[in-house]
């Protein structure tokens, strides 16, 4: 009998165990797969794209940013060209896009002094700035994050602002910090105080999508809560134009022609594309805006192709079938492709065939893949190219609207196009019709070999998810500011915070929160309030605008931006933290005293009624 109990406990717990491993493994598989939302994004691109939606109007408009060379990097311009392809030291292409102010630099916000600012490589400042805008956009005020898992994954090329300095004396000590790839992630991790995995990441061409990938996966194995990812690139120097001169791989015109038949190389970009991303439950959870989506990701190899450079197709079709997998989707379930498409004769016909021969086999005439490439737009932005994709592509998602390529004289006659149902997008084209989300696939192709594929989808439509910007950011309870009860919401004074580290920069922001409000008529100014008070950080130098309406709210923060006097603004500065004490009287000043509070503000509504009942007695 004592050995058939034995038995009977030994089984029970033998039974319990295999319950419990089993309920791992499940929740393991279903962390494996659990998609990642993109909750922030932060760029900076040519022609003043400072924002996703600065490029959404580029693209949707049909516009490019190319033009002349910069006058202000100190290269030899007078005898940088030379029309004849081939020419030693000598540039054919005249022309490209570059970022405007590329050397402009706060360094004073975050703390670093001007002998150290002018020691680092462009691509760390530009990445710092990046990434407190894409931490602000997701609505998280960045000096929250310090001693957080929050992981960082940068594609960053090597740095040659270090050689056209040279040794110079006023920055020894400086120089290898300053140009040194991993540091270019590492000073984030240290500005910010992040705590998780920092990686530099450097595949050419493909460094942003690796990233991106790189996040994705550890988000899914547990090592980050949540992860900044993507990718830079500022050109000190005129090197690049110079090598693909001389392999005659550059569009004389500066523009990617992407998949036309008089595609003639690629046109050189610079820029940096940020995304802050975090597991979708967690998302739902935090209460942060959702903007789109990754279902999946794949990267490979190219391995022994024809040549190191040359791009390989089947390396490239197997990508996307990893991806897919990944993602657990079939290639009809993925609507639109934004291609790597850098314009090059013999890169572009290679990843036509690729995208024809998998996901044109699951398309139909009558609803064919949409194909384009925003470099046909802005030009090859190298390790930041990427993230130019990738904020397309969500931007499109959001809008239901996929923007023409441009340069397309014809298709190019060296792909079979007859082949499978892809179609190339040379107008802007309505998304097809379809009865789930949308989704598009991001290609990205390293010079190294390295190859990305990654599956977006349309952000969820649930409550949670509506917001349009940080603007509309609300409580981890998901409460939205502008659906609390008001008779007339607009009639509400609200105070409109600006804050910044000097004088000079409070009025840039000023002017900034002011553009915006201009821009956005239809957003209540209770959410632009909410979000300035509660998504920013509260910097030492401060400016308030009490507005009830969007016309007093302009001129207070006209105001704030000149540095004028106004009845509705006052600015003063942070001092240490002290505690007043407010003695508001006993409402026995006159009659209904308070009832515009409780009236307007849910809050303050709620909290009298709990001490009204606790009290026993009933509102009125």
């Amino acid at each position: 009998m004592v050995e058939q109990d034995t038995m009977l406990r030994l089984l029970k717990q033998v039974t319990a165990e295999l319950h419990e491993t089993r309920q791992r493994l499940e929740e393991r598989e279903a962390s494996d797969a659990e998609p990642i939302a993109i909750v922030g994004v932060g760029c900076r691109y040519p022609g003043g794209i400072v924002s996703p939606e600065t490029l959404w109007d580029l693209v949707s408009e049909g516009r490019d940013v190319v033009g002349d060379f910069p006058d202000d990097r100190g290269w030899d311009l007078e005898n940088l060209f030379d029309d004849e392809p081939g020419a030693p030291g000598k540039c054919y292409a005249r022309r490209g896009a570059f970022l405007d102010g590329a050397a402009d630099f706060d360094n004073g916000f975050f703390g670093i002094s001007p002998r150290e600012a002018l020691a680092m490589d462009p691509q760390q400042r530009v990445l710092l700035e990046t990434a407190w805008e894409t931490f602000e956009h997701a609505g998280i005020d960045p000096t929250t994050l310090r001693g957080s898992r929050t992981g960082l994954y940068v594609g960053v090329p090597p740095a040659d602002y270090g050689q056209r300095r040279g040794e110079a004396d006023d920055v020894e000590g400086f120089m290898l910090t300053g140009n040194t790839c991993s540091v270019a992630s590492g000073r984030i991790a240290y500005v910010f105080g992040l705590e998780g995995p920092v990686t530099s990441v450097d595949t050419a061409c493909s460094s942003a999508l690796v990233a991106l990938h790189q996040a994705v996966r550890a988000l899914r194995a547990g090592e980050c809560t949540m992860a900044l990812a993507g990718g830079v690139t500022v050109m000190a120097g005129p090197g690049i134009f110079l090598e693909f001169s001389r392999q005659r791989g550059l569009a004389k015109d500066g523009r990617c022609k992407s998949f036309s038949d008089d595609a003639d190389g690629t046109g050189w970009s610079e820029g940096a594309g940020l995304f802050l991303v975090e597991r979708l439950s967690d998302a739902r959870r935090n209460g942060h805006r959702v903007l789109a989506v990754v279902r999946g990701t794949a990267v490979n190899s190219d391995g022994a192709s024809n040549g190191m450079t040359a791009p390989n197709g089947p390396s490239q079709q197997r990508v996307i079938r990893a991806a897919l997998a990944d993602a657990g989707l079939s290639t009809a379930d993925v609507d639109v492709v934004e291609a790597h498409g850098t314009g090059t004769a013999l890169g572009d016909p290679i990843e036509a065939q690729a995208v024809i021969a998998t996901y044109g086999q699951g398309h139909t005439w009558e609803r064919p893949l949409l194909l384009g490439s925003v470099k046909s737009n802005i030009g090859h932005a190298q390790g930041a190219a990427g993230g130019a994709s990738v904020i397309k592509a969500i931007m499109a998602l959001k809008h239901g609207v996929v923007p023409a390529s441009l340069n397309i004289s014809e298709p190019s006659s060296h792909v079979d196009w007859d082949a499978g149902a892809v179609e190339l997008v040379t107008e802007s084209t309505p998304w097809p019709q379809v009865p789930r989300p949308r989704r598009i696939g991001v290609s990205s192709f390293g010079i190294s070999g390295t190859n990305v594929h990654m599956i977006l989808e349309q952000a969820p439509t649930d409550r949670a998810d509506e917001a349009d910007g940080p603007e509309e950011a609300r409580p981890a309870d998901g409460t939205r500011v502008e659906d609390t009860p008001a008779e007339d919401a607009t009639a509400v004074p609200v105070p409109l915070l600006v804050s910044a580290k000097s004088e000079d920069a409070l009025r840039a922001g000023a002017a900034r929160v002011r553009d915006h409000i201009a821009a956005h008529p239809d957003v209540p100014l209770r959410d632009t309030a909410f979000s300035l008070l509660n998504t920013r950080a509260q910097l030492d130098f401060r400016g308030v605008v009490v507005a009830g309406d969007h016309a007093s709210a302009l001129g207070g923060l006209d105001a704030l931006q000149s540095a004028s006097p106004h009845p509705a603004a006052v600015t003063g500065t942070a001092g240490p933290a002290r505690l007043a004490v407010v003695f508001g009287g006993q409402g026995s000043q006159r009659v209904g005293m308070g009832r515009e509070l409780y009236e307007c503000f849910p809050v303050f509504a709620g909290a009298f009624d709990r001490v009204v009942g606790l009290l026993g007695g009933d509102v009125v």
